[in-house]
């Protein structure tokens, strides 16, 4: 069995992906010989699965998939760990952010009893926006899940073959891996590393697929939301029930005529939006657990490198 399992989800990494290796193999060699490389497509549309290919035939030690369409991100880490073979598994990025020479860091602090140790970034080389939505996602996600998440934590980590087996055995369609790994609550500690400046090009996570990313999250792994729904019900009802009473006793007592149409209505449609919106909340809801009855497969692999 190699030693290590080092995977990599790639997405448009054409002008990394040589240097990534350079880097990697040089990392790995100061721990053992004994690793493997894999490196998951992600069907970006660019010269990236060729690469892998070329990479693959010149170091066997690199191994290739590729899938049949965009998946995503963390589809890919699955993949990868379902195909992993080591007796630590490595997950990091392909932007060369996450900084292949902290690997043995990370392998020497596993050594001391840890089955996973993270690697905290400290100020991230992200834009302002970008820092700003993570910050927000990292809160919202600790709060909704009741996760003690650590936002200065990405995907970048090592982990034992006993968490990789364990992480294996959850199919569910919704996938954040963080949140996966967070709730198998194995023993993990963590290291300062350097978040270093994108290699090449520009991230492709932008507003809209972390939103989603987001979301997905929320729903998979909690259920305040729906909890929350019920709290607003409640409390617009008592509201209503006490403000009713107020306008008999005013009536009765003072004299005063009940208000107009105006705020009938306005009280109508603001009532009808929160139903309509809690009635969406259980719809997604239903929605995922459709998803998960399907029974799908998590990914689709179109093609291999020969030695996978």
């Amino acid at each position: 069995m190699p030693l290590l399992s080092v995977i990599i989800p790639v997405y448009k990494a054409e002008s990394t992906l040589h240097e990534l290796h350079r880097r990697l193999t040089g990392s790995l060699e100061t721990i053992t010989e004994d690793y493997e490389i894999i490196l998951v497509e992600d069907c970006g549309g660019d010269r990236s699965w060729g690469i892998i290919e070329e990479l693959a035939r010149k170091d066997p030690r690199v191994k290739g998939l590729q899938f049949s369409r965009n998946f995503g991100q963390h589809y890919g880490i699955t993949a990868g760990i379902d195909c992993s073979r080591g007796d630590w598994v490595v997950i990091m990025d392909c932007d060369l952010q996450d900084r292949p020479e902290e690997i043995p860091r990370l392998y020497r602090k596993a050594l001391e009893g840890h089955d996973i140790v993270l690697a905290r970034r400290g100020w991230r080389k992200h834009s302002i926006p970008k820092r700003i939505a993570s910050w927000l996602f990292y809160r919202l996600f600790r709060y909704l899940s009741g996760m003690k998440y650590d936002s200065e934590v990405g995907n970048f980590r090592i982990m034992s073959r006993q968490v990789a087996d364990s992480f294996k055995a959850m199919r569910e369609q919704a996938r954040f891996f963080g949140g996966l790994i967070e709730w198998l609550g194995f023993p993990t500690s963590s290291i300062d590393v350097e978040h270093a400046k994108r290699y090449a090009g520009e991230s492709t996570y932008d507003m809209t697929k972390l939103l989603n990313l987001a979301a997905g999250a929320i729903i998979a792994y909690s259920d305040k939301p729906l909890r929350m729904a019920v709290t607003v019900g409640f409390f617009m009802s008592a509201f209503a029930f006490l403000y009713g009473i107020y306008i008999v006793l005013r009536v009765l007592f003072i004299g005063v005529p009940v208000l107009g149409w105006g705020s009938i209505i306005a009280s109508i449609y603001f009532t009808s939006g929160i139903i309509i919106g809690i009635l969406g909340i259980i719809g997604i809801y239903l929605g995922k657990t459709f998803d998960e009855t399907k029974n799908r497969p998590l990914y689709v692999v179109r093609r291999k490198t020969g030695n996978v």
